[in-house]
């Protein structure tokens, strides 16, 4: 999802035409300050994920496309397995699985919801936890977030006897 400012979309479009060049997807890209300086944080992903020879590689490309905004450090990294979903397809690819949702404000007692996702749009974020359906207006939504499946982790272990 672009950023609203226009220095944000013109950074968000500059990585975008890049990844798409470079056969990667563009998860998030802008400006965030921290007290050590203003990050240039761009989130590239493919499929079965991005290495660090693909951020090195994306990072050595759109370096010089951005000399002409002021940031401190430029980082190159993947969006993780819990990412946020923010992006049409990143909710589309996320149906069914299971995700978080924190709530800006307390709702029955609770500021989070996990389920499976079941719908996310302008109007409606819609998990099915357990055997009931709960629906949240998408305003009162703070984040969605992926929920890592760490259950193969732990057949591994068990298979290797750790």
């Amino acid at each position: 999802m672009p950023p609203k400012n226009a220095n944000g979309q013109k950074i968000f479009g500059i990585c975008e035409r890049l990844a798409q060049k470079l056969k990667y997807e563009l998860c998030d890209a802008g400006i965030e300050k921290e007290p050590t300086g203003r990050y240039l944080r761009v989130y590239i992903d493919q499929e079965g994920g991005v290495t660090l020879d693909d951020c090195e590689k994306y990072h050595r490309a759109v370096q010089p496309l951005l000399e002409e905004f002021d940031y401190d450090f430029l980082e190159v990294c993947s969006p993780g397995i819990d990412r946020p979903l923010k992006t049409k397809r990143d909710i589309e690819k996320s149906l069914g699985l299971m995700v978080e949702a924190k709530l800006y404000k307390p709702l029955d007692g609770q500021k989070s919801a996990q389920g499976l996702l079941r719908e996310m749009n302008e109007e409606q974020v819609v998990l099915l936890c357990g055997e009931e359906t709960v629906s949240f207006p998408r305003k009162t939504v703070a984040q969605v977030r992926l929920v890592p499946d760490l259950s193969a982790l732990n057949e591994d272990d068990e298979e290797s006897g750790r």
